[in-house]
């Protein structure tokens, strides 16, 4: 059963699995830490530092293959990790047909991070996937990026790079275009979410947004996905119930916010789930997720 209110959908009933939502209890942190998933099939670096790398799975087939780029979250802290847990959902990604670029790059507690370097970084990495597509038989037309907490941040931030202003040392020429978002748990109105942002990860956005100068008035204008709409993107907020570090009513802001921009945005409140329990596929809270990802490729539903 799917109630519809304030165009936040909230899944009341069963999973697909006909399992009752509250049979499960929700994932804590040392749950999310534990994740873990197969081995990559490539390493790919895309600069000299020990973090600038991605991990490609490969499904089974000949290609081209539709591809998630996937950026994890941690807080922006090198501390909480990250890219090996979302191995997790990439190896359940391959198994239904999607390549998956999982996406590693400097935090802001990492030398060169935060701003401008973990930004550009995320650019490196899409330039990287452009530069490997025909290598390994990615399918740049069919492209979902999709990011967990501090991830989502910066995947919402990647739809809006066209609108970067033309003095950011973030703009690049031609980037490659994403145009579908699913941001599990984001953060990403780094202005009205500063707060929460600091009461969650301890961590002030000067670090993510840089100071203000002459020739950058506003350090918000090129880091916050919320000031760079309207961007012609799609984009699926998804939120545990629980979720105390992410909470669904921020996401439902961004929402809003999109929308009265022009952009495509949706909510979907994950029953009983934590912050942790959107990115788990052992967590009832795939069963949700999954489908929507592989609807926002074109991709056939999962069976």
């Amino acid at each position: 059963m799917i109630k519809l209110g304030l165009r936040t959908v909230l899944v009341l009933a069963l999973m697909t699995t006909g399992c009752k939502a509250s049979a499960a209890a929700p994932m804590t942190l040392a749950d999310y830490m534990a994740l873990s998933g197969p081995e990559p099939s490539a390493h790919i670096t895309y600069g000299p530092a020990a973090s600038q790398y991605v991990e490609l799975f490969e499904p089974a087939g000949q290609g081209p293959f539709p591809v998630v780029v996937l950026v994890h979250g941690g807080c922006w802290s090198k501390q909480l990790e990250g890219i090996v847990q979302m191995r997790d959902m990439a190896g359940a990604l391959a198994a239904h047909g999607v390549a998956v670029w999982n996406v590693e790059y400097r935090r802001a507690d990492e030398a060169g991070g935060g701003y401008p370097g973990t930004y550009q970084d995320i650019n490196a990495a899409l330039a990287a996937l452009q530069a490997n597509a025909a290598r390994y038989r990615l399918d740049t037309r069919r492209i979902v990026a999709m990011g967990h907490s501090a991830g989502g941040h910066l995947v919402q931030w990647i739809a809006g790079r066209s609108r970067l202003p033309a003095n950011s040392p973030l703009k690049v020429a031609d980037p490659l275009p994403v145009g579908e978002i699913v941001s599990l748990g984001g953060l990403a109105d780094l202005r009205g979410q500063a707060e929460q942002i600091r009461t969650a990860c301890d961590i002030d956005v000067a670090r993510l947004t840089g100071s203000p100068s002459a020739e950058r008035l506003d350090p918000f204008a090129d880091t916050s996905p919320a000031e760079l709409t309207p961007n012609g993107s799609h984009t699926v907020l998804i939120n545990g119930a629980l979720d105390t570090i992410s909470p669904p009513a921020l996401a439902s802001t961004y929402a809003e916010l999109a929308r009265k921009a022009g952009d495509k945005a949706e909510t979907i409140v994950l029953p009983n789930a934590s912050h942790f329990d959107e990115v788990a596929t052992r967590s009832p809270a795939w069963k949700i997720t999954l489908p929507i990802v592989l609807k926002a490729l074109g991709e056939p539903a999962a069976k």
